[in-house]
């Protein structure tokens, strides 16, 4: 009786230098070495977005300061002095509506990111970086032909999943290549 072997995973070839190095852009994001180089945060799949116990834990804390600002205001209604009323009762506005303001910002960044997360995890899981050359590649031409820089290919994804809002200012200035259309759809010019 003969064993079985599990079978081998295909070698991506990279088709800017022909390397057969290449490895699945997943699996360079889990290496430790790759995180302590900075080349997992340029392959990112999504933006860093603050969770829901982040969100709660804010609200937490502009309620107690506003509180803060009741106890001021309910101070000088009580000793009569009618600044710190005054004084007490705007910050205690301010504080609540800036709370509510920075959590609904972040509910609805995160709500964003949920959203086109499986378009960016397709195009994501699809990609392989070449050591070699130090680019992106899909090795069966799709969804994308030839080769991309970490930034453009992070511009790509982000823009494809629909977090173009969400790209770093460092990346403005970085163009994709002639040919790749981004976009839902792929419409050109979307980023």
């Amino acid at each position: 009786m003969a064993t079985e072997r599990a079978p081998r995973p295909v070698e991506a070839i990279c088709r800017g230098c022909g390397s057969a190095g290449a490895r699945a852009v997943p699996e360079i994001c889990a290496d430790r070495t790759c995180m302590r180089a900075g080349l997992a945060d340029r392959l990112a799949r999504t933006p860093g977005v603050s969770s829901r116990f982040d969100g709660c834990l804010h609200f937490v804390e502009g309620m107690l300061m506003a509180g803060i600002g009741v106890a001021l205001a309910y101070s000088g209604i009580d000793k009569d002095k009618p600044l710190h009323t005054i004084g007490g009762s705007l910050l205690a506005v301010l504080l609540f509506v800036g709370t509510v303001v920075v959590v609904r910002g972040e509910g609805r960044e995160r709500a964003l990111v949920e959203a086109g997360e499986p378009r960016a995890d397709a195009l994501w899981r699809s990609a392989y970086w070449c050591p070699g050359c130090e680019s992106v590649f899909c090795p069966g031409g799709t969804p994308w032909q030839g080769l991309l820089t970490p930034e453009q290919f992070k511009k790509f994804v982000w823009t494809e999943a629909g977090y173009g809002k969400q790209l770093e200012e460092r990346f403005e200035d970085v163009d994709l290549p002639p040919g790749i259309l981004t976009g839902p759809g792929g419409d050109r010019d979307h980023a």
